[in-house]
């Protein structure tokens, strides 16, 4: 953007200086001497002039493909309600921003605890008013036992509206969303096998409160005797203050079928608050929450999971 603030200014500046009303040359009684210098300035003038002329119209290009996109991204926010997105549960609505989670948990006895930087979280774009792209960098794992350190998967979502409508026409958002992983973490921190995530997502608006719903379901691609496949199923109530304040609370829910842990079932509740956004510079703009996870069935793979959560729309 700067580029194009000082290819502007770059391009007027050369058109003052090839203007002989501007220039400081008169424009009546020439002289022949007045004349011939003028001709050079001119001729000396064309060559810098004609790559100004492409230099600008490269930029202009660049200039129309970004102010093209971020029509369709106000377009997509314009036509579909306006939640926060949930701690856990993915967020129902298309999204453009940065989004980067920390979270801490202990084993299901209670005792190691587990950090995860990043917690497939990453950076989220709207290229149509209909899709969303979501690409998670893999998270980074530290573990308090003895079990190694390392990086885990590679996460990605595509996100497709097929129906909403705005607070004051309905309120509500219907979609189908297709994730997945890829093994670039070695067992504990990665899975080791490519899967994918199908899920049905709707949202709905009643006043000042919001109720997410997805359901979905894990498949992994190979390996699934070891991993199982699970049903995952979330929902989000929360309530808007302000625009900027959402206390929430949630409900996480994963089915196992097939596999070592064929037939269980864990429950999570996790309350949590939301506190923005709030503008930075330009379209950029800032929010902050966190939640606390616990497990209220008896099987949990962990427990006690405190996240903290930051997102930078754009």
């Amino acid at each position: 953007m700067v580029m194009l603030f000082l290819s502007a200014g770059t391009t007027a500046e050369a058109q003052t200086q090839n203007d002989p009303q501007a220039g400081g040359i008169p424009a009546e009684s020439h002289s022949v001497f007045q004349d011939a210098v003028l001709k050079k300035i001119l001729a000396t003038s064309r060559e810098p002039s004609s790559q100004t002329a492409a230099q600008r119209t490269n930029d202009n290009t660049q200039h129309g493909w970004v102010n093209t996109w971020l029509r369709a991204v106000d377009e997509a926010r314009a036509i579909q309600p306006h939640f926060t997105a949930p701690i856990v549960t993915t967020h129902v609505m298309l999204v453009q921003q940065y989004r980067y989670d920390i979270s801490w948990q202990q084993d299901s006895s209670g005792g190691t605890v587990t950090s995860n930087y990043g917690a497939s979280r990453g950076l989220e774009i709207i290229p149509t008013t209909r899709l969303e792209i979501g690409i998670s960098p893999p998270n980074y794992l530290v573990h308090q036992s003895s079990q190694p350190d390392g990086i885990g998967d590679l996460a990605w979502q595509v996100k497709f509206r097929a129906f909403s409508a705005t607070e004051h026409q309905g309120d509500y958002f219907v979609g189908f969303f297709l994730g997945g992983t890829f093994p670039t973490g070695d067992p504990p921190n990665g899975t080791g096998h490519t899967t994918l995530t199908p899920t049905f997502a709707v949202g709905k608006g009643i006043g000042p409160w919001d109720i997410q719903s997805t359901i979905g379901g894990t498949l992994p691609l190979s390996g699934a005797s070891t991993l199982s496949r699970t049903i995952v199923f979330n929902t989000a109530l929360d309530y808007r203050i302000k625009g900027i304040i959402w206390p929430m609370l949630e409900q996480n829910s994963t089915f196992w079928a097939g596999g070592t842990l064929d037939g269980k079932k864990s429950v999570f509740l996790t309350p949590g608050l939301i506190v923005g956004s709030f503008p930075l510079v330009g379209r950029l703009r800032f929010a902050v929450g966190g939640g606390f996870q616990t497990a209220v069935t008896s099987y949990h793979p962990y427990n006690h999971r405190w996240i903290v959560s930051c997102r930078f729309p754009f």
